[in-house]
Formats: structure tokens, C-alpha cells, sequence
């Protein structure tokens, strides 16, 4: 396996230019896009584990890091869910 820069790995959120840019951008085309990498990254989990499970060329730390990767965009997702919830929970309190 080559080692990369740290940041290869790292979520990548999209910049206000490239939403601006995208058509239809909203925050429920972002929010999607983001909720089909996060379940991209526990499929990526999930198959890295199979593979070590069936005794396929993945070595343990791959495993190890691609579970890490999911569960923290997992986490990240449940948080925005929970601060967008607040949010609006906030705003019809307000009305």
C-alpha cells in the first residue's frame, strides 16, 4: 500500500463557488450528496472487512482505517442532523 498525504483521506466538503455553480444547489442536494459518501464509506468498511474475514490481500490496518474513516463520517452526519434539528426546533419557537 503507498502512503499518501494525510489529507487524501479527509472529507471534502464542496466550497460555496463549486454549490453556486452546481444547478439546483440547496442544502438538501449537499446534504444528499454528503449522506451518499457517508454510505459509500461504511460499504468501503464493510467490504474491506469481508475481505480481511475471507483472507484477501487486505491487511489489518486497511481495515482499521477505512472502519475509523466511516464511523467518524457516520458521527459527523448524526451531529448535522442533530444541530439542524435544534436549528429548527429553534426557529419555530421563535414564530
Amino acid at each position: 500500500m503507498k502512503i499518501g498525504a494525510i489529507n487524501n483521506g479527509l472529507i471534502k466538503f464542496p466550497t460555496i463557488n463549486e454549490v453556486e455553480k452546481k444547478q439546483n444547489a440547496g442544502f438538501g442536494n449537499v446534504f444528499t450528496d454528503f449522506v451518499k459518501s457517508v454510505n459509500t464509506d461504511q460499504m468501503n468498511s464493510a467490504e474491506a472487512t469481508r475481505g480481511f474475514i475471507e483472507g484477501k490481500d487486505v491487511e489489518l490496518h486497511e481495515v482499521m482505517v477505512a472502519g475509523e474513516k466511516a464511523k467518524t463520517s457516520l458521527e459527523l452526519l448524526m451531529e448535522i442532523r442533530n444541530k439542524s434539528i435544534d436549528m429548527y426546533k429553534e426557529l419555530t419557537r421563535m414564530q
